[in-house]
């Protein structure tokens, strides 16, 4: 890696920054540390380095290059640790293929085989390690824990981490986890409306205090970039009211540290020294609970750090008075029976018991960019249909909510969209996507939320103490791939909003996509060519390795057992998936006519002695809803000469 470094002096960065004995000897880090920055090309590679173990890895923003140079959206701080010491070291930018797809993370063994010294130019006696290359080293190390306290990243001037996977979630011990609630006093008299503010707020400079509640809350928005110098680039939308209306309000930037997680929906807020600006047209709008509520569309509430240096006092619910008129946050919940009359895009609430929760998956936020959105799929039943509720649930800036989704917990989603689109493809199945202002809330999390005085929740609450929990825990599955949503029947449908040179791959290119892809990264190809053989596994076979079940054909097109679910993050009614069972697949597919599928069942009962049930899970062609056939045959390729004799 080539990077600029300033005149050697003999300095580095400071050492309370390293943890372990001052002793150089007692570490072989140290010693590493100082040898490079010895050295007069500032690069050493150790002789026969010691397996050490990565603490933690770190992601930040980067610096934009002068032009026309092109470099990495981020850069990424790893800290290791050789059981006397630990170091953080700065990874060379060719190397953040190993982190972005998940090779380099913390637990994970190495050896450090080069390594240089870095100087930054900008700060006094500063200077750091630079991983230029690494060997991978089986087993895991001794546990470490992470310094509790992080300094800031090493290069550049940034002031905090971001979460290593998405950019919405906060990360770090900057972010105030609940801001202490305010004793004081309010002087109804000084107080403005927000009817007032709309009417007069261009004849003024300095507005009266105001006193909201907060409706509906917004994820976080980072908007870094690489030729930007924002120490803090957030935003964080709400939507407050009072007794006039309601109205927008921005959080900015180091503000958001400082406050974004105490400003829960129903919280009472009293405001000094804010600004007011024009709205800006094209942010998301979220339906009110109140239809009948006047929405302030124009202008938007700005709290800043300066310009004036917002103040902000939270009033706890024991002493709002009801005489300040303040509105109570109302809610839109539907039942899954009210779900399939409601049309596409429409806002809803929802609360039901999990029976399925899957891995977390990303996806580009842009092609060829280094930005993810972070989701998981979800199943939730309610009792008033046999049908769930499927849940798209995408990051919501509630990382302590979003990865503790499990199995029979009580899952509430506010704020979700209707996508329904039965013109383009019949056979697809209604379901619920967040939106940008959507709350997620699980079991352990329900205590002291608005919605708990909610007519359907009750009622939600009265009929999961009339189910059994060991049956329904039965019903329950938890990780695994689902293919949702299922593509059309028909390519011109799949290629309508998008461009057929993007999704058409060559079946040569498809080792470099899966290259490409990130940790957790999901993406659907679409490939071409002359189908020239199937091959298949003898059903009679398979069956031996699943005892005490039944052969059936069986339409599972929305089931969702009949999703193939991988061995690693499957777990299935507590039964063990076989490995020989991922071989198990049909050779009819969902174009095949009514004659054919019935020859190819009598075959199936002619040659099959073995009365047994393959797991509906194992079922591939669920995902184009059709039925599934496993055939019986010892021929391990399905040609046209095979067919005769199996004929």
């Amino acid at each position: 890696m080539q990077d600029p470094t300033s005149e050697r002096g003999g300095s580095a960065r400071p050492a309370e920054e390293r943890r372990g004995p001052a002793s150089g000897g007692a570490s072989w880090l140290q010693r590493v540390f100082e040898e490079v920055r010895g050295s007069s090309q500032l690069s050493v590679a150790p002789a026969e380095p010691p397996p050490v173990t990565v603490v933690a890895v770190e992601r930040y923003l980067a610096e934009a290059p002068p032009p026309p140079a092109a470099a990495p959206q981020y850069w990424y701080d790893v800290t290791l640790a050789d059981g006397a010491c630990q170091e953080r070291c700065y990874l060379a930018p060719r190397l953040n293929g190993l982190v972005q797809r998940a090779h380099l993370r913390a637990g994970a063994r190495l050896r450090l085989t080069r390594c240089s010294y870095l100087y930054d130019e900008r700060r006094l006696n500063y200077g750091f390690l630079c991983l230029e290359e690494l060997e991978r080293v089986g087993g895991a190390g001794p546990p470490a824990d992470p310094p509790r306290h992080r300094p800031p990243p090493l290069r550049g001037e940034k002031k905090h981490y971001l979460p290593l996977w998405n950019n919405e979630d906060p990360y770090g011990d900057m972010w105030v986890a609940d801001k202490p609630q305010a004793q004081v006093d309010v002087d109804v008299s000084k107080l403005t409306s927000l009817g007032q503010l709309e009417m007069t707020w261009r004849s003024r400079v300095h507005f009266h205090p105001l006193l909201v509640r907060v409706l509906h809350k917004s994820r976080l928005r980072y908007y870094g970039k690489p030729e930007k110098k924002l120490h803090m680039p957030y935003q964080a939308y709400f939507e407050v009211a009072d007794g006039s209306g309601m109205m927008s309000m921005v959080l900015w930037n180091s503000l958001c540290p400082e406050w974004y997680n105490s400003m829960k929906v129903g919280t009472v807020l009293l405001l000094e020294q804010y600004a007011i600006k024009t709205s800006y047209p094209f942010k998301t709008q979220p339906t009110p609970g109140d239809s009948q509520m006047k929405r302030f569309a124009t202008i938007e509430i700005s709290l800043n750090v300066r310009d004036p240096p917002t103040k902000i006092s939270i009033i706890p619910e024991e002493m709002v008075k009801p005489e300040w008129g303040l509105p109570e946050v109302k809610y839109r919940f539907i039942t899954r029976s009210e779900l399939d009359d409601l049309p596409n895009n429409h806002s809803c609430d929802v609360i039901g018991l999990v029976t399925f929760v899957g891995r977390a998956e990303r996806a580009r936020k842009r092609e060829h960019g280094e930005d993810f959105w972070l989701y998981r799929w979800a199943h939730a039943i309610d009792g008033t249909s046999d049908q769930p509720f499927i849940l798209e649930l995408f990051a919501t800036s509630q990382p302590d909510v979003f990865e503790h989704i499990h199995p029979m917990t009580y899952l509430v989603c506010t704020q979700m969209r209707v996508v329904r689109d039965l013109t383009e493809n019949p056979s697809s199945t209604i379901y619920l996507t967040t939106s940008n202002e959507s709350q997620i809330f699980i079991t352990g999390w329900h205590k002291g939320q608005p919605y708990t005085k909610d007519t359907k929740v009750k009622n939600f609450i009265q009929w999961t103490k009339t189910q059994s929990e060991a049956d329904q825990m039965k019903k329950t599955v938890i990780g695994g791939y689902y293919p949702f949503p299922r593509p059309p029947n028909n390519f011109l449908k799949y290629c309508k909003n998008n461009k057929v040179e993007s999704v058409l791959k060559a079946i040569g290119e498809t080792g470099k996509e899966i290259e490409d892809l990130h940790y957790r990264e999901h993406k659907r190809i679409a490939v071409q060519g002359i189908i020239s053989a199937i091959r298949y596994v003898s059903c009679s076979n398979a069956a031996e390795e699943a005892p005490g079940v039944e052969l059936v054909q069986k339409d599972t097109s929305q089931s969702l057992e009949s999703s193939a679910m991988s061995k690693e993050d499957c777990v299935h009614k507590g039964k063990n998936t076989n490995p020989q069972n991922k071989e198990l697949k049909s050779f009819l597919g969902p174009h095949c006519t009514p004659g054919e599928q019935h020859q190819h069942q009598a075959l199936l009962s002619k040659k099959s002695s073995v009365k047994r049930k393959i797991p509906r899970r194992l079922n591939t062609d669920a995902e184009q809803g059709s039925a599934s056939v496993i055939p019986v045959s010892s021929y391990p390729y399905f040609t046209r000469s095979a067919r005769r004799k199996f004929g």
